[in-house]
């Protein structure tokens, strides 16, 4: 298995999925013109992380996706919501796996987006406030 890293665009957010540390981000703006061709590699990692993980000696650090947005697009959500599912499909399998949700001081819209992931999958998630957004 090997790290997927995307550079960031104008539409899309930087990606570092990194199997050996297990550290996982997404950040930035997502509003990919084709959400499907973005989404769908990082989504087939994830997938291919989880099962690894679960048939691995290597599922006692813990799994923590760190979600850094400055915007998403309502199709990026669906997306975020499948990569929480699959986080939370772990963490039913006894694999510490959470998330940690970065948000700017006073953007409320997305600190509710944030609550509303956490309310849908039954995964643990820690808000973090900063005061200005560097992704």
């Amino acid at each position: 298995m090997e790290k997927l890293i995307i550079n960031p665009t104008v539409f899309t957010p930087r990606v570092n999925l990194d199997h050996e540390e297990h550290f996982l981000e997404i950040e930035g703006e997502s509003r990919p013109q084709d959400v499907r061709e973005f989404y769908y590699p990082i989504l087939d990692w994830m997938t291919d992380f989880s099962e690894t993980l679960l048939s691995s000696d290597d599922n006692k650090k813990p799994v923590i996706f760190h979600f850094n947005f400055n915007y998403f697009n309502s199709g990026s959500a669906k997306c975020i919501l499948d990569i929480c599912k699959i986080l939370a499909r772990l963490r039913s399998q006894n694999i510490n796996a959470s998330a940690r949700w970065y948000y700017v001081k006073d953007d409320d819209d997305m600190l509710e987006a944030g609550r509303e992931m956490a309310q849908i999958v039954n995964l643990p998630f820690e808000f973090i406030e900063s005061e200005n957004n560097e992704a």
